[in-house]
């Protein structure tokens, strides 16, 4: 029996009502990253310090983030629920342990909510616009605010905004990888390397692709349930994936990119022109936000599953939360706002990501279904969880 099992007559109209059609792969390709945040932003920061294997890096990163994967496909083949995460642990160890969990991950995504678009206008917006220092408080205000008024505004309204955010996303990051491939310097991107730069890189990178996750939390409004969901997980992983390995690798031929406040952004100027450049860092500012609106979306479905109060009720109640947000972080400075928060919620999300994936043996055990690879499967995912909390811990990491 689940967290809870009772449904609101608007949550019942809800469910199974979603197709799994081109506009929700859009969406779940939006979740890993999103992907041209990770191509343009993120990996090449990961790598600054090993450019020149920063191709093989990426590549063993994507292969080792497949354990994680394969626990949430697995698990979803089974369980299809608003609980998303939560309902996976709780079907494995019981209620107690997924009430923690829970705990944990509402915890973090909402430290996440609060902090995002300050760190938007503040840290991305400024390497496309220069003139914006003037705009950044006033921004910092209306961006949140739009980003709820979408989802407050309906399911459809914000899987539409989310799609079209990811379709741009894509177009700009096929644009970078050709961008990024013609300036490649060849096999040589492919040095391997046992350094601890590199086995950090490689960790960094796998990390990156964690909220992958947050569509499993849409499981009992998809027709088809979690097994449609998982078609869609799949392609989108391999599409993200490739997207990164293809704009990071070149980096080897001049890591100056890579130490660049938006590496991507950078390159597409240098090779192509200013204004493709300026819609690559509009792209990522875009591809950050639509990560948002999903975590958003999946923490209406998991407070709903935990507490029994509609979704509709937690869409105001994070939204309202989500437009005083920005407000506040200018009125108590946006860089401390942000620099404040990010850790604890990266620690909070790592240790609810580490009982997910730690319980899946359990799950299968208890089904007389555990196999030597589910084992392994399940040490690798692991210790990328245990990667993303160590070097929160005793680093600065993002996600």
């Amino acid at each position: 029996m689940g967290l809870m099992q009772s449904q609101t007559s608007d949550d019942a109209r809800a469910r199974a009502t979603l197709s799994p059609g081109p506009l929700l792969l859009l969406v779940v390709f939006a979740a890993f990253g999103g992907p041209l945040a990770l191509a343009a932003l993120y990996a090449p920061g990961a790598i600054e310090d090993v450019t020149r294997s920063g191709g093989l890096i990426a590549i063993v990163a994507a292969v080792a983030f497949v354990a994680p994967l394969a626990v949430w496909l697995r698990f979803s083949r089974d369980i299809s629920s608003s609980g998303g995460l939560t309902a996976f642990v709780e079907a494995a160890v019981g209620r107690r342990v997924a009430l923690v969990q829970a705990a944990l991950w509402v915890a973090s995504y909402t430290l996440y909510l609060l902090y995002t678009s300050a760190y938007v206008v503040y840290d991305v917006v400024p390497a496309f616009w220069p003139g914006v220092h003037h705009w950044r408080p006033l921004l910092a205000g209306i961006i949140p605010a739009v980003a709820a008024l979408a989802v407050v505004s309906g399911r459809r309204v914000a899987f539409v905004v989310i799609g079209l955010l990811a379709l741009g996303q894509l177009v700009l990051l096929v644009l970078l990888d050709v961008v990024a491939v013609q300036h490649a310097p060849g096999a040589a991107a492919f040095h391997g390397s046992t350094s601890a730069d590199s086995g950090r890189a490689l960790g960094g990178i796998a990390t990156l692709f964690v909220c992958g996750s947050l569509p499993l939390f849409l499981g009992d409004e998809v027709r088809g349930g979690g097994r449609a969901l998982n078609r869609l997980l799949v392609p989108a992983f391999l599409v993200t994936a490739i997207g990164v390995v293809l704009a990071v690798y070149p980096l080897a031929a001049d890591p100056a990119f890579a130490h660049s406040h938006v590496p991507g952004l950078s390159l597409v100027r240098v090779d192509v022109n200013h204004a493709a450049g300026t819609a690559v860092g509009v792209g990522v500012a875009g591809s950050i936000m639509a990560v948002l609106l999903l975590e958003y979306v999946a923490l209406t479905r998991l407070l709903h599953y935990v507490s029994g109060a509609s979704v509709r009720a937690w869409v105001w109640r994070l939204g309202i939360a989500l437009a005083v947000a920005g407000p506040v972080s200018v009125l108590l400075d946006p860089d401390k706002f942000y620099d404040r928060l990010i850790k604890p919620s990266l620690i909070l999300l790592w240790l609810s990501q580490t009982i997910v994936v730690a319980s899946f043996p359990v799950y299968l055990w208890r089904r007389d279904r555990l196999r030597a690879w589910h084992v392994l499967v399940t040490v690798i995912a692991v210790a990328v969880m245990v990667f993303g909390f160590a070097n929160t811990v005793v680093g600065s990491s993002e996600s």
